[in-house]
């Protein structure tokens, strides 16, 4: 987790923008009830009337209030044929509604102002207000002042400020949108950087722990999954809690908020239900995942072995089991994930209607006005949302939690090989190998299968390595690029131990062919410069020579040009070997290591690559795993393993006299006796 949020506060100032647009964007939201509630109130019940006292007032209405508020003058002054107000008090609403209640009781003024406060009880804040704004519209008709346009010019006013908050919310939106969508590919970028950095610094051990199908998904999918939560985070978990709190303030102490109360209760028990039920699957989801491309890959990398052995049924049914295993959980999630959303909508609409059956009554009572329900209705629905949003992000969160930890176990996995804090340099160039009583054991495995080995490799030498299928020869090889450490002794190369050395200026020193020649998708060319910054055609040309692979790649019309498919399946095995070879010939290392890389060239090309590599690596040191004694016969040292120790060790000729199991070798390959070989 700790290395998710190490790549996170690199977005530190992008996460602060999006806050900031997300609390500008959820304000806005905020303020559209209002406004709706305001046209509804305001400008459609009250003629767009917003002041509680009237700022006209006839000769008539002042003479009758002046007889009830001695000091109107305060208040009011005279402009030619009307007065007009100057100073505005809410008390001085008292007095107009004094006459206004005294009209309504049926009495004739003067009223008696005990009178006036006893009926003033029956009466709310909201009725008051609304009778004052029917008072004032009385008024201005009477003044000859034009209603219809009073109120369209308020309504008018109102619209297009609505018009100009929904640009605005848009405008967030978009830029909230592109900026998490920014930072979630970004983000995936380096995750998916730092997790191939990992995968690569991994030896075989940890290839084997976590298998090359759940790596190929983990680097894939589950950071993709990350990245979806990512992007969703910052548009939806920052931006819910703000609308859904906001709109919780809006309605504080509205009579009507037990029912907001109950949906929210609702859509809790709902959410618990999904995670209790739907989030232990994720976990099983992305397991079967794993399990399904490792099936499908071996099918596809076997594909020659299915159709030779005819067992194609056999294998459908596999892939089937495994593909219907991940095909009823996904169905499982899926049909749980397809009940919230029309759960939620139901809960929401359900609540709706609960507000408008309990709120009319109200209305009808005149304790609350339309537009005040109806925005209270819109704020129950941003708070719902809000939930919404956070149930919607459910769906995500818990698949993107089990990669989150499938992507850590790979980033906190401790590599078996480790390199020395204080790395040091080879002070030689010689390539001189030696091996000093090196035992190795595979992880897990309860015996060593090289025991106590000893041998040194000179420079300009070529050192071979024989022995019967399981005797270790290619896991002696490949200690010394560290693919595997050794479990006792010490590799040294030119006086240096090879554990003191970064991994880097270790390999640079060796040029490695393994038995399988490995190429990459893109041209021959492409494929012999591996891992060199440089682009030199007659460095591609003599290695290829040298490595005699010239003959078929001058058979290409596009010759170096050639494309070579994905793993070279558009090239034999010989073909792929020699274009391996000639990849570490181009390297021009100080350390050759052929682990059994000429078991698919033919006798004479075998020959002939054999002599040019002599004569053009003359002064490397050369180590050669091989099957066939007809490789090796010039090496001028040869090791005989069995069962992981050296059983026998020297030229061709000297270990005919002195190494039975070399004997045994050669008798059964050499025609006509080892001797005359």
């Amino acid at each position: 987790m700790k290395h998710i949020f190490k790549i996170a506060k690199k977005f530190t100032i992008s996460f602060i923008l999006v806050i900031v647009l997300l609390a500008i964007q959820a304000n806005l939201d905020l303020s559209l009830p209002d406004y709706t509630a305001n046209i509804i109130n305001v400008g459609i019940q009250q003629n767009g009337i917003t002041e509680s006292v009237p700022e006209y007032l006839s000769l008539e209405t002042y003479s009758k209030m002046n007889d009830y508020l001695s000091d109107l003058s305060n208040y009011y002054e005279l402009d030619n044929d009307r007065y007009i107000l100057k100073n505005s008090q809410d008390s001085i609403k008292s007095p107009f509604m004094y006459v206004k209640i005294s009209e309504l009781s049926g009495d004739k003024v003067p009223f008696s102002y005990e009178m006036y406060k006893q009926e003033l009880t029956k009466y709310d804040e909201t009725m008051i207000n609304q009778m004052m704004k029917e008072f004032i519209k009385q008024e201005y008709t009477k003044l000859g002042i034009s209603i219809e346009e009073l109120q369209m010019s308020y309504i008018w006013n109102k619209g297009l400020k609505m018009l100009l908050i929904a640009f605005a919310i848009m405008a967030c939106a978009i830029s909230v949108g592109f900026i998490a969508s920014r930072i979630g590919a970004k983000f995936a970028y380096l995750l998916r950087e730092k997790v191939v950095k990992k995968i690569m610094s991994f030896s075989s051990s940890e290839f084997k722990e976590f298998s090359v199908a759940s790596l190929i998904t983990r680097s894939t999918n589950d950071i993709m999954q990350i990245q979806n939560m990512f992007v969703m985070l910052l548009r939806v978990l920052i931006y819910a809690p703000i609308l859904g709190g906001g709109a919780l303030l809006k309605v504080l102490g509205n009579s009507l908020n037990w029912v907001l109360a109950l949906g929210i209760g609702l859509i809790i028990i709902v959410l618990l239900f999904l995670f209790i039920f739907a989030m232990p699957k994720f976990k099983i989801l992305q397991k079967l995942l794993d399990d399904l491309n490792l099936v499908t890959r071996e099918r596809l990398t076997g594909i020659e072995v299915i159709k030779a052995f005819a067992s194609h049924d056999y294998e459908e049914k596999k892939f089937n089991k495994a593909s219907l295993k991940l095909s009823n959980t996904i169905l499982f999630v899926d049909r749980t994930m397809g009940l919230l959303m029309p759960t939620i909508t139901l809960i929401m609409n359900g609540i709706a209607i609960l507000i408008i059956w309990v709120g009319s009554q109200s209305v009808s009572l005149g304790t609350l006005q339309v537009g005040t329900l109806m925005a209270f209705i819109t704020y129950s629905i941003q708070v719902i949302m809000s939930f919404l949003f956070i149930a919607a992000l459910s769906i995500i969160l818990p698949r993107a939690y089990i990669s989150i930890k499938r992507i850590s176990e790979i980033l906190n996995k401790e590599n078996s090989i480790k390199e020395s804090p204080n790395s040091k340099t080879f002070t030689n160039t010689d390539g001189e190998i030696e091996f000093k009583n090196v035992s190795f054991t595979y992880p897990d495995a309860d015996e060593p299968i090289l025991k106590n080995i000893s041998f040194k490799a000179q420079k300009g030498t070529t050192t071979a390595f024989i022995g019967s299928t399981g005797s270790g020869k290619s896991t002696l090889v490949q200690l010394i690029p560290r693919f595997f450490d050794v479990t006792k002794g010490s590799i040294i190369i030119d006086r240096e131990n090879i554990k003191d050395v970064s991994l880097k200026e270790l390999r640079d020193k060796i040029g490695y062919v393994p038995q399988k020649g490995m190429l990459f998708k893109g041209t021959i060319k492409e494929n012999v410069l591996l891992g060199l910054d440089k682009d030199d055609d007659e460095l591609v040309k003599t290695s290829c020579e040298v490595a005699q692979a010239s003959e078929f790649i001058n058979n290409f019309a596009e010759k170096y040009d050639y494309m070579i498919s994905q793993g070279g399946s558009n090239v034999s095995g010989g073909q792929r070997q020699r274009l391996s070879i000639a990849r570490a010939i181009a390297k021009d290392p100080e350390i050759y290591i052929f682990d059994d890389s000429f078991s698919a060239l033919d006798a004479k090309t075998d020959k002939n690559l054999r002599i040019a590599l002599k004569n053009h690596a003359k002064n490397a040191t050369i180590l050669i795993v091989a099957q066939k004694i007809s490789s090796i016969l010039d090496a001028d040292q040869i090791i005989v393993l069995d069962k992981g120790t050296i059983v026998g060790k020297g030229t061709h000729k000297e270990l005919l006299k002195s190494c039975k199991v070399y004997q045994e070798i050669s008798s059964s390959q050499l025609k006509g006796g080892a001797i005359d070989a």
